[in-house]
């Protein structure tokens, strides 16, 4: 019964992925940075958080490791693209969680809570997603078109602002602060996740159609999510440029995803191509001075 194929993999391998998912979440949740300690309302020492966003990539290489000894170099390739465009889109998320955690005014060890439940409904959220974006372009050929369009959307969007925080939906950037229900933030933290999901997950089909890559490599993205905010959440301020890297990323998948049957694109090329935009765009924001003019939008 364990052998048994489920959406492209074998059952075990499944109920395999999901233990180990819940031993990494209760993990973090125990680690010292991740606690409410007596007193410690201040922001976390970001060296824990940074260590457990390494060992959480590496994990994520050792995953796409062993997919290659089972199942061949190209899944495995897929996974690590996978993985490189959530984590890449993950980081507008962290932007999103900073302002709106800013507007609710809540401090840094009910953002912990708020952040770890809501990943676990994440997790839900991007399960649904992907077994209809999947079904959808397995059915509908045409959706393709569609997924495109919306990433070029999501692209524009990016480029348009002076920073990332400008691709902030209105209602998350109007909020004041006040006295809320973690409940309420825990929820508009999974309302983000769902506006974020739309984009990212045709993102991700447009390097894969296998639903266990697709599912994995964006668990593994979510499951580092937390500790990089607290990781990065002193710093954040810093990557004035990324969200043009961001949206030439989503512009480059968006047209490998329109011109698929004329140009083919291999993986690999394709994660070279989204790493230089990435990379580029990352250290010219690092390198900015702190205090420089922001860039001007076209």
């Amino acid at each position: 019964m364990l052998d048994q194929v489920i959406a492209g993999a074998p059952l075990k391998w499944w109920i395999g992925f999901h233990v180990v998912v819940l031993a990494l979440i209760l993990t973090d949740a125990l680690l010292p940075y991740s606690r409410r300690l007596p007193g410690k309302e201040e922001q976390p020492d970001p060296k824990l958080a940074w260590l457990w966003s390494l060992f959480m990539a590496l994990a994520a290489g050792g995953f796409a490791f062993w997919l290659n000894f089972e199942q061949g170099h190209q899944p495995a390739l897929e996974f690590i693209s996978g993985y490189t465009i959530e984590t890449s889109l993950s980081i507008d998320n962290l932007f999103v969680f900073m302002i709106l955690f800013r507007g609710f005014g809540i401090n840094f060890a009910e953002q912990r809570h708020a952040l770890l439940w809501g990943i676990g409904g994440a997790i839900i959220l991007r399960a649904v997603f992907i077994a209809l974006g999947i079904s959808l372009l397995k059915h509908f050929e045409w959706v393709t078109w569609i997924f495109g369009a919306i990433l070029l959307y999501a692209a524009w969007r990016l480029m348009r602002g002076n920073s990332p925080a400008d691709a902030v939906p209105p209602w998350i950037a109007n909020l004041q602060k006040r006295s809320q229900s973690l409940l309420v933030v825990i929820l508009a933290v999974e309302a983000t996740d769902l506006l974020f999901a739309i984009d990212s997950i045709p993102a991700v089909l447009a390097v894969s159609r296998d639903p266990f890559v697709v599912y994995t490599s964006n668990i593994a993205a979510i499951l580092g999510l937390r500790s990089l905010y607290f990781a990065l959440s002193s710093v954040l301020d810093r990557f004035r440029y990324l969200h043009y890297g961001l949206g030439a990323m989503l512009a480059f998948v968006a047209l490998k995803m329109l011109t698929a049957h004329w140009i083919e694109i291999s993986t690999i090329w394709s994660l070279v191509i989204m790493a230089s935009i990435l990379g580029i765009c990352a250290i010219a924001s690092l390198m900015a001075p702190k205090h420089a003019p922001k860039p001007k939008s076209t």
